[in-house]
């Protein structure tokens, strides 16, 4: 793994975790029990502080920070999709960031939102729970239905398992 201090800020790792060794985990930042840290991915707790809830699936090459003295909040069953930017104060759970899409500054993503990939949320937005969201700027553009719900669901639960299969299973050939 790939994780570093920054001064006196440690990170913390919960249970069955994996974070890839091609990622950077630094500084203040909490992974809660069975979450995926993929490859290319920077958690940044430098000057600022992160808590991953458990279960939180952080995809390739994402990237979360947050502002000087500044805490950002994932919850619990959060997936961030392949190069997405989260600079946003707080996902709720089972929240969706889809992939490349950024969470500007003070922002707020409620619990079942999804926001679609290529999605700009701006600074000082709130997404309400259970809402689809998308473009640039993100405008909610429709209602999480139970298909989705079961969707992700069964998608989450992916990246739960392959965080307890990597460790088994990914070996480095060379």
């Amino acid at each position: 793994m790939a994780i570093y201090s920054y001064g006196d800020r440690v990170p913390r790792i919960g249970k069955n975790v994996y974070v890839s060794d091609s990622a950077r985990v630094i500084g203040d930042v909490e992974i809660g029990d069975e979450c995926y840290i993929g490859h290319g991915v920077i958690l940044r707790g430098d000057y600022g502080s992160i808590r991953l809830g458990p279960g939180t699936a952080i995809e390739e090459n994402a990237v979360i920070h947050i502002r000087p003295d500044g805490l950002s909040v994932l919850g619990e069953r959060v997936t961030v999709g392949h190069g997405a930017i989260v600079h946003g104060d707080r996902i709720d759970d089972f929240a969706v960031i889809g992939m490349g899409a950024v969470i500007s500054l003070h922002s707020e993503v409620g619990k079942w939102a999804i926001v679609g990939e290529g999605a700009v949320i701006p600074m000082d937005t709130k997404i309400p729970a259970e809402k689809i969201v998308g473009g640039v700027p993100g405008k909610v553009i429709g209602d999480v239905l139970p298909r989705h719900k079961e969707f992700w669901t069964w998608g989450k639960q992916l990246y739960v398992d392959l965080a307890k299969a990597y460790p088994e299973k990914f070996k480095r050939l060379d």
